[in-house]
This record gives C-alpha cells, sequence and structure tokens, in this order.
C-alpha cells in the first residue's frame, strides 16, 4: 500500500468527485492526470504555499493553476462540491445545526452602524465627549 502524502485525497475521496469532473478526450497536449492535479491543487490550498512552489511530483504548476482556475470559472468545483455535499448529507455525516453562521460572530465596521469613519477621505473623526 503506498504511503499518502499529506493534503492528499485517499482513494475513497477521488472516487467521491472523479464523476464531477470532466472527461479527458484525448485531443490537444497530453492532459495531466486529474488525480495528481488535484492532489497538487489541494497541497497549495492547504499547505498556503505559492503556486510556484507546488512540489514537481504534482506536474507543473502551471497546469495545476489553469485547471483550478478553469475550474473554478466553469463550475466544475462548485459540481463536485454539492455533489460531495449531497452524498455525505444522504450517509448522514451533516450536522446542518453547525453549519449556521450567526451575526454574533461577525463584526462589522463603526460606519455599518452609522457611526463616523476616521478615513483620509476628507471624514471627520467623531466629536470627543470626555475632556
Amino acid at each position: 500500500m503506498a504511503r499518502r502524502r499529506r493534503y492528499e485525497l485517499t482513494d475513497e475521496q477521488f472516487e467521491r468527485i472523479e464523476e464531477a469532473l470532466p472527461e479527458v478526450d484525448g485531443r490537444g497536449r497530453p492532459y495531466e492526470d486529474h488525480r495528481k492535479v488535484v492532489n497538487g491543487i489541494f497541497w497549495v490550498l492547504r499547505s498556503g504555499a505559492p503556486w510556484r512552489g507546488l512540489p514537481e511530483r504534482y506536474g507543473s504548476w502551471r497546469a495545476a493553476h489553469d485547471r483550478f482556475r478553469r475550474w473554478a470559472e466553469d463550475g466544475t468545483l462548485q459540481s463536485a462540491a454539492w455533489k460531495l455535499q449531497g452524498e455525505l448529507d444522504a450517509e448522514g455525516h451533516i450536522d446542518w445545526e453547525q453549519l449556521g453562521a450567526h451575526s454574533t460572530t461577525i463584526r462589522a465596521s463603526r460606519s455599518a452602524a452609522g457611526g463616523p469613519t476616521d478615513d483620509k477621505k476628507g471624514t471627520e473623526p467623531a466629536e470627543k465627549t470626555t475632556e
């Protein structure tokens, strides 16, 4: 059994999203294997490294970046996420009570509540009430 590297998908995880990824038609330049590229995308996203820092085992950083951008723009990533979410929900693995965002955890700026701003665009700060 091959050792799974940090941030890489297991066989089961990749099988869950594989159908949502586009077919490789074989025309043009040889296409990098989806699994290798997906693992490279996850490596960059999870490690916080720049695309150019992608290890060679994942193929060209440019191919991974281009595919990530293309899939984000054409809805492939969203489709894969929805497919995975639907399966996990049907299996009872999603606790919807834990996924809500509460307004008490989101801090709004003072100007959002009608208060003055202290920016340098000509707006004056609020008057001081104490001396």
